[in-house]
This record gives structure tokens, C-alpha cells and sequence, in this order.
């Protein structure tokens, strides 16, 4: 499974952090979310990435997460399976660093999933965790 981040481009690199972030957003951003939004702009280099994704979401947020799935959908067309699994288990581990993933973030992931046809594998991957 593709992991490595470091050779990202910067709409890889958008799409990354707008997949973490609407996944956050989904039941409103805490403290401890946003640390890890920085990190990961700290850890690829992509502070401009989340200002971007800061500004996509905070243009209406009510309507972020399926304007987001519009975009990531667009995006994943051109994606193998293997990256597409890889974006969800990160933010997947991200969302239990906090310490639980809520049904609603499960919910989320899930839903991009299934419209990447990745369903059975995601179901696969966070049983093996």
C-alpha cells in the first residue's frame, strides 16, 4: 500500500489535507483536529495546501463535505486502489490519534469509499486494525 507522502504534488497534497479536514469538519473541528491538520501541513510541506482547504471549507460549511466529495471524487478517477485505500487508512489512523472516530467521521469515510468502489477493502483494512 502506497503511504509515502513525501513525493506528493500539490493538489495530491490538497486533495490529502481536504480529505483529513472534511472528515474533522464533519461534526466541527476541536483543538486537538487542528493540531493534527498542522502537523500534516508541517510534515509535507504544504502550509499553502491547508490554507486552501481552510478557505474551501469556511465558504460554507453547512455544504464542505459534499462539495469536498465532489472534488476528491474527481480526483480519485485517476487514482489506483491502492492510493485511494492508503488516503482513507491514514486519515482513518489520524481520526483515532485523537482517540475514537466518531460515526459520523466512519460514516464520512465510508461514503468516499463507496464511491471510490473501495468499500470491501476499507472494511477489510479497519477490521485488521
Amino acid at each position: 500500500m502506497q503511504t509515502d507522502t513525501s513525493y506528493m504534488t500539490s493538489d495530491q497534497k490538497k486533495a490529502f489535507i481536504l480529505l483529513k479536514a472534511v472528515i474533522f469538519h464533519y461534526h466541527g473541528l476541536d483543538e486537538s483536529e487542528q493540531a493534527i491538520l498542522n502537523e500534516t501541513a508541517d510534515k509535507l510541506q504544504a502550509h499553502e495546501e491547508l490554507q486552501w482547504v481552510t478557505e474551501f471549507i469556511a465558504s460554507d460549511e453547512y455544504t464542505a463535505f459534499e462539495r469536498a466529495r465532489e472534488f476528491l471524487n474527481g480526483l480519485a478517477e485517476n487514482w489506483d486502489t491502492a492510493t485511494k485505500l492508503s488516503y482513507l487508512s491514514i486519515v482513518w489512523e489520524a481520526t483515532n490519534k485523537k482517540g475514537h472516530i466518531t460515526e459520523m467521521e466512519a460514516t464520512a469515510m465510508f461514503k468516499l469509499a463507496k464511491d471510490w468502489k473501495i468499500q470491501k477493502e476499507l472494511i477489510s483494512l479497519v477490521r485488521k486494525k
